[in-house]
């Protein structure tokens, strides 16, 4: 038998929008939108919780029942109805849960997925993320942690509509009993509610703070790691090990203070529910006593107010999903509605030629980079210190508009390639070049669609790759593994090398591309790399003597390190 659509997961991801991002939407308005953005699990999901809110809330009902129509009166044919009863209230409470909370968390999981897309696509968007500047450890926080937070909202349809119908529906159970109780339970739960959105906000505030703190530590950290050459070469491993110790102690100490926000919060509002329940309770007691009341009657009351006290005090955790998700939703927007770097425009022009200029403004009093340039189709090596090399790749590869330099491919300068054509204008590959999960030729091909199976051969040649690709069982059909785990570093090297030689830019920039290699294979690489890149422009950030050997001209920039370091930061 096959189950209902919605018992399901899809057959393929989800990744359609579910909603539109405008420049005017508020964090509020974005959490709402998440709330609903996942109807198809979030009704079913939902309407099965409340059946199981309803099913609980019936239990105390029943067994006071039982009490008043079977011991009470002896009856053993009352007995063994209300006992069937009974059970058939727990199996399908059992089921209604059961089914319910699966579907409502594959809900959650669907939009965190289109969330976490949505948030990433915005990030590799080759026009680039303007604004204030972002670490990567922050931006990797917001794509994960925030994404999941946000679409934790999710669960505040799911299960506190739940909720909501079984405190209705035991006060209902107690206005039949007693009214009074009934009347006051329906006057308090709107009030309660109120009291936990407004106590939320010292909540959503020190939410933010600290998500906002713990993702710089994650962004310096990140840095560190990612520029950890350049430290070394800079010699400044103290002050970086300072820096993230300072921001780690911050990022402890708005954990911690949103932690006790939170605690202050819950705490509050469960003691607050629970006088109030204790009451009712009370009430209850002093109604049995003077027989108002029957035993059953009593059991029930008393077996409705605990149950009851379970929804309201859930109430609670609803408040702070709402509050942790809204400062999300906050963080995510940051993201989402941040400006282009590169507006694609009209006037955007293709080079006519593939010459590469790197001119850099002249401070007055100090030394500075000097002006360079690449003939088109030549093969050029930069022999440069590692900050010096940072602040250039930084310019080629056009991820900011700095002050203090240009670089043009032919008449265009290399902020204004229109996005879509540059990584076939002018590829800058870093030192350190990711691989994903898949096969050797997929790493190779990568998203290039003009990268056939005849191209892929020639790149692994090109980086001196066969090797790999022999001592592997599938040949280039075998899987690298997460994050290409599955190879040593020199292999690693050499494929994403080769990733870069098959997409064949027009102007290449490489940087330190054999530093994993033994000397045999680098000089191995050097010659391959020339005439794999004869007639394109090839420039080599590297000290590597056989590149240095390879090149047709080496260009070397002897900079002072504190004025190269200061130019860096102005950069950034």
């Amino acid at each position: 038998m096959r189950l209902p659509v919605f018992f399901e997961a899809p057959a393929t991801p989800m990744t359609g929008k579910p909603f539109q991002i405008t420049d005017s939407m508020t964090a509020r308005q974005l959490t709402l939108r998440t709330m609903f953005a996942s109807t198809r699990y979030s009704v079913p999901g939902g309407s099965l919780l409340i059946v199981y809110q309803l099913c609980a809330a019936l239990v105390p009902l029943v067994m006071g029942i039982a009490i008043d129509r079977a011991i009470a009166a002896h009856d053993a044919g009352e007995l063994v109805l209300w006992i069937g009863v009974l059970a058939v209230d727990y199996a399908v409470m059992t089921l209604a849960f059961r089914f319910g909370s699966r579907v409502g968390f594959l809900g959650m999981n669907a939009v965190q997925h289109q969330i976490r897309t949505k948030v990433t696509d915005r990030i590799l968007d080759p026009k680039g993320l303007g604004g204030e500047q972002r670490q990567p450890g922050m931006l990797l926080s917001i794509a994960t942690s925030d994404a999941r937070q946000l679409a934790a909202a999710v669960a505040i349809v799911v299960y506190p509509v739940g909720e909501l119908f079984a405190v209705l529906f035991s006060a209902l159970i107690l206005l039949y009993i007693s009214w009074p109780l009934g009347l006051a339970i329906l006057l308090a739960t709107p009030v309660m509610l109120w009291v936990m959105d407004r106590a939320a906000a010292p909540l959503r505030r020190r939410s933010m703070e600290q998500q906002q703190v713990a993702g710089e530590a994650a962004g310096t950290a990140a840095d560190l790691v990612g520029g950890f050459r350049i430290v070394k070469g800079l010699g400044a491993e103290g002050r970086a090990g300072r820096r993230y110790l300072v921001a780690s102690e911050r990022a402890l100490n708005g954990t911690l203070e949103a932690n006790v926000a939170r605690a202050g919060y819950l705490a509050a509002m469960e003691t607050v529910s629970g006088l109030f329940i204790a009451g009712v309770a009370v009430a209850a007691g002093m109604m049995a006593l003077s027989g108002s009341v029957t035993v059953g009657q009593l059991i029930a009351v008393v077996g409705v107010t605990q149950f009851v006290m379970g929804p309201l005090q859930a109430f609670t955790v609803s408040g702070e999903l709402w509050a942790e998700a809204m400062a999300s939703a906050q963080r995510v927007l940051s993201v989402l509605q941040a400006r282009a770097v590169i507006e694609r425009g009209a006037s955007a022009e293709v080079p006519t030629e593939f010459g590469l200029r790197v001119t850099m403004t002249k401070d007055s009093g100090t030394r500075s980079i000097p002006d360079w340039e690449v003939e088109a189709g030549r093969f050029v090596a930069v022999d440069a210190d590692a900050a010096t090399t940072a602040l250039l790749t930084e310019i080629l590869s056009g991820r900011s508009r700095p002050e203090i330099g240009t670089a043009t491919v032919g008449n265009v300068s290399a902020n204004e390639l229109n996005p879509e054509d540059r990584s076939r204008i002018l590829l800058v590959v870093p030192h350190e070049s990711d691989l994903f999960e898949g096969t050797i030729a997929e790493n190779i091909a990568g998203s290039v669609d003009s990268v056939d199976a005849a191209s892929v051969e020639r790149a692994v040649f090109a980086a001196a790759c066969e090797d790999v690709v022999e001592s592997l069982p599938a040949g280039l059909q075998s899987d690298v593994g997460e994050a290409g785990r599955f190879l040593s570093g020199g292999q690693r090297q050499r494929v994403a090398l080769a990733r870069a030689i098959a997409a064949d830019p027009q102007v290449l920039v490489l940087l330190d591309p054999t530093t994993a290699v033994d000397s045999v294979t680098e000089a191995l690489v050097a010659e391959r790399l020339v005439r794999a890149r004869e007639g394109r422009t090839t420039v080599v950030f590297t000290s590597s003597p056989a590149l240095l050997a390879a090149a047709s001209s080496v260009v070397t920039l002897d900079i002072e390190l504190e004025n190269s370091v200061r130019m860096l930061e102005r950069l950034r």
